[in-house]
């Protein structure tokens, strides 16, 4: 999807506006979310008051919107320059990205959120195939995050693997994908900018996804339900992706910066999408009469199997279609890093202050960012 020429006219509009800024540097940053979404209320909003404390003031940011860049729009964006850094989404470019959008594969599996966020960084940031794909679209990757766990939400009650058969569901990625097909059910590759929509016109019957979009997109006007069944979590994310370009004029120690300030991010980041924003939308989904029921046992054991076995899959059609031959032990080497995290992440209470710390040690302080993208 190429850039209108509505982002070249608002590129033009914040050089202008913030041509004054107090900072040495102000980068151009893209959310591709609403407000309400915590991509943009918290992630890059966070990010844009860390940068200035990290970098001494050297640093600052303007942020577009989503109607300037989107999603789909992402990798354009920021080969094109309109923005510097940028919100990435493997899973919406596999094909470009097959090697980073290997781990998202597995998503279906992680149950908690600082976990995965941290086994993707982790895992993303010594996976070299993954580093060098990023570098041959002129990317450099700092970090990923998580959402909490993913449900059905839906016009229909879902308890039984017999409820989901013929059902239309919005996916997020070939996981989900599968997950639906496994079933019986009828996946919609759509953007999630597009399920309100589509469930309102009653093109599809709900979508898979994280309870919070009940209000990040307005999903608790026409959903009637929710199922709780343990789908994973999204985990394939780039959250904050920067432009080659950008990053070769910055300094070791502006790049340091910008490190640590998306590491403070990505944790407050998770802690919305996988704590505290899933708990609001709870309740406000209870006040607005929306059913929320747990599956049936039966359907959790049968989801359970499906995990299981939807690895044999990843590793075929990771040779199959990419040419990885090595899809298990790259798969093996993730699931231990989340093993990892995940007792991190139970020692500190899942606190992102705590986990910011840890991956800030253990991870980013282990890179040499001299070299680091290069």
């Amino acid at each position: 999807m190429k850039l209108t020429r509505l982002a070249v006219l608002t590129l033009a509009a914040s050089a202008l506006a913030f041509g004054a800024a107090a900072q040495d540097r102000v980068l151009r940053i893209a959310p591709a979310a609403p407000p309400a979404h915590p991509a943009n209320g918290v992630l890059y909003t966070n990010f844009a008051r860390y940068l200035p404390e990290e970098s001494n003031g050297r640093l600052g940011t303007t942020m577009l919107g989503p109607e300037v860049v989107n999603l789909g729009q992402m990798k354009d964006a920021l080969q094109s320059q309109v923005a510097e850094v940028g919100n990435l989404l493997p899973l919406y470019f596999p094909a470009d990205l097959p090697n980073m959008a290997l781990a998202g594969e597995l998503s279906l599996i992680p149950t908690n959120s600082q976990a995965a966020a941290a086994a993707m960084t982790n895992y993303l940031v010594t996976c070299e195939p993954c580093m060098q794909e990023m570098h041959d679209f002129g990317f450099v990757y700092l970090g990923s995050g998580a959402s909490d766990i993913y449900e059905i939400l839906s016009t229909r009650p879902v308890r039984t693997a017999e409820d989901l058969v013929g059902m239309r569901l919005r996916s997020g990625g070939a996981p989900w994908a599968r997950f639906a097909e496994h079933f019986g059910a009828v996946p919609a590759q759509m953007s999630v900018f597009d399920q309100f929509e589509a469930v309102s016109q009653g093109v599809i019957d709900g979508t898979m996804a994280s309870i919070a979009d009940l209000i990040s997109f307005r999903m608790i006007e026409v959903v009637t339900n929710v199922t709780l069944l343990p789908l994973g979590l999204y985990q394939s994310t780039s959250n904050f992706t920067v432009s080659q370009t950008t990053w070769d004029s910055l300094s070791v120690e502006d790049r340091a910066a910008m490190a640590r300030a998306a590491n403070r991010a990505n944790a407050d980041f998770t802690h919305r999408w996988g704590t505290t924003m899933p708990a609001e939308a709870e309740a406000a989904a209870r006040e607005a009469g929306i059913e929320i029921f747990e599956a049936d046992q039966s359907l959790i054991d049968a989801l359970n199997q499906h995990k299981q076995d939807d690895i044999a899959t990843i590793v075929e059609l990771a040779a199959a279609n990419f040419g990885i031959d090595d899809a298990q032990a790259r798969i093996d080497r993730f699931l231990e890093l989340y093993a990892y995290w995940e007792g991190v992440a139970e020692e500190v209470g899942n606190d992102p202050v705590a986990m910011a710390a840890r991956v800030q040690a253990e991870v980013w302080d282990q890179v040499d960012l001299a070299t680091y993208g290069q």
